[in-house]
């Protein structure tokens, strides 16, 4: 069915308003966010000042010359490619290097977009930085390609190893791509993603010793130098040290395991002062229970309460190897935590109203935001979509925080109407997605909306709020797709 309301009193009491961290009384209109307009501009900005460093350390050493003499051979585009690869690989590496500043400005979603980006556009770099300089040195030296690649392995200082590590990464674009990546369970895929640093330091050998360019001058040094060496500290502090840190001194441990729904269960963990944790509510962690074998693979779940002064709780739909570990947790398991992440807090909030959109287990970090988030009686709205009625998580203490707080709150109960619909099946066909999105929430184009679910089912979501109004700077979503 479209809708079933939910009884939510209208006198009932919010906690009073406070202010968001930016400093703006939360419920008061202020201007749009431009910043969220311009931060790819800014990711994409960033990553061409890149490249165009790297091609004026090599025309400063080489090109200009060659560019004069309009002689530019395919082994000279093939160094210059590969020195744009290398670029681009390093900066993926800072990307996804979990630096919390990084992850808070733009947030997981865009950040693993540009990452995908740049690490196709590096794949075609490096094919293309091996196959010219291969095929050069082919035709100089009268062999074929197969013997040419030969004697490189076999007389070439740090080439075997390049050649390792280009095999790495290959299979990690392979398996990057989205047919191959349904094919993997995350476990998988995450485990075989990781050679990717594998594959970036088997090059570097390479660089140092055959690569003219990358030791020409001092400033060439010293900016390769830089790059490596920010990507190698980023990953040794940010996805190694802080997580290690942080686990030894809070020591979260698993304290119940309690059953949902069928396929659900929540997880409460419990450990030493975790209110120092910059946590919120909408945000996720990285989590590895230390249960026995599988616990080195970490699994991305949102909390589903917000966070107490020394308690941490998760709620898991059993869908995978790893969530459906979850079950079988015992009181007293140790737990290495990485993180927070994720920006779908209360800090992006610009209106006094808010609409509150969830499908299915993304239910979980809109009920935390149900429980923090400052609002008036009567200035937020839920829709929870789910398939039948059986398939609801946490529907008692939905029901509890939507009548105390005074939610306008609707069920969307049923099969999706069509592919490209956010919608169940018994909607109106006579009203388009937006304009359903209208009649449940009057006014949403003066609304934050917070979204999480399904990545195609958000995508329908955003494209039926955009529709009505919604600025983009006051539509929040992250996508968890792997």
């Amino acid at each position: 069915m479209i809708s079933k309301p939910g009884l939510a009193p209208v006198h009932a009491e919010g906690p009073p308003r406070r202010r968001t961290a930016e400093g703006a009384a939360v419920g008061g209109g202020r201007p749009e966010d431009r910043w969220f307009r311009w931060r790819s501009v800014l990711l994409a900005a960033g990553a061409v000042c890149s490249v165009v460093v790297v091609v004026a350390l090599w025309v400063s050493h080489q090109g200009v010359s060659l560019l004069a003499r309009g002689v530019l051979g395919s082994d000279d585009l093939g160094r210059l490619t590969g020195l744009v690869a290398s670029d681009l690989l390093l900066l993926q590496v800072l990307l996804m290097a979990r630096i919390p500043w990084v992850e808070r400005t733009w947030g997981h979603d865009v950040l693993v977009r540009w990452h995908r980006a740049l690490g196709f556009t590096s794949f075609l770099g490096m094919s293309a930085h091996v196959v010219l300089i291969v095929a050069e040195y082919a035709h100089h030296d009268g062999l074929s390609v197969l013997d040419q690649l030969v004697e490189f392995t076999a007389n070439r200082r740090g080439l075997p190893l390049a050649m390792v590590g280009t095999l790495l990464l290959v299979g990690v674009v392979g398996l990057s791509v989205r047919a191959a990546r349904r094919r993997l369970r995350y476990e998988a895929w995450h485990l075989l993603h990781l050679y990717a640093y594998l594959g970036i330091g088997l090059a570097l050998p390479h660089q140092l010793w055959a690569g003219a360019d990358f030791l020409a001058s001092s400033l060439a040094r010293i900016y390769w130098w830089t790059l490596y060496l920010a990507a190698l500290g980023a990953v040794l502090v940010f996805r190694i040290g802080l997580p290690t840190w942080r686990s030894a001194y809070h020591r979260p441990r698993v304290a119940e395991v309690r059953e949902e729904a069928p396929g659900v269960v929540s997880v409460r963990m419990t450990g030493h002062r975790l209110d120092r944790l910059p946590a919120r509510a909408g945000q996720f962690f990285h989590w590895r229970f230390l249960d026995g074998p599988g616990w080195s693979r970490a699994h991305p779940y949102s909390l589903s309460a917000a966070p107490a002064r020394n308690e941490l709780r998760i709620t898991v739909r059993g869908v995978g190897d790893g969530s459906r570990r979850m079950a079988r947790l015992e009181p007293g398991t140790r737990v290495l935590i990485e993180g927070p992440f994720g920006t779908l807090t209360a800090q992006r909030r610009r209106r006094p109203r808010v609409l509150f959109i969830a499908a299915g287990v993304g239910i979980t970090p809109i009920r935390a935001l149900l429980e923090e988030l400052p609002f008036a009686p009567g200035e937020a709205t839920l829709l929870y979509r789910v398939p039948r009625s059986e398939d609801a998580v946490l529907a008692g203490e939905i029901g509890e925080l939507v009548a105390r707080r005074a939610v306008r709150f609707h069920y969307l109960v049923g099969p999706r109407r069509k592919a490209a619909s956010w919608l169940p099946a018994d909607a109106s066909p006579r009203l388009s997605d937006a304009e359903h999105l209208e009649r449940l929430a009057p006014g949403v184009a003066d609304h934050d909306v917070y979204v999480c679910g399904p990545s195609a089912w958000m995508a329908a979501v955003r494209r039926s709020a955009r529709h009505a109004g919604v600025p983009a700077a006051r539509l929040h979503a992250e996508d968890f797709a792997w």
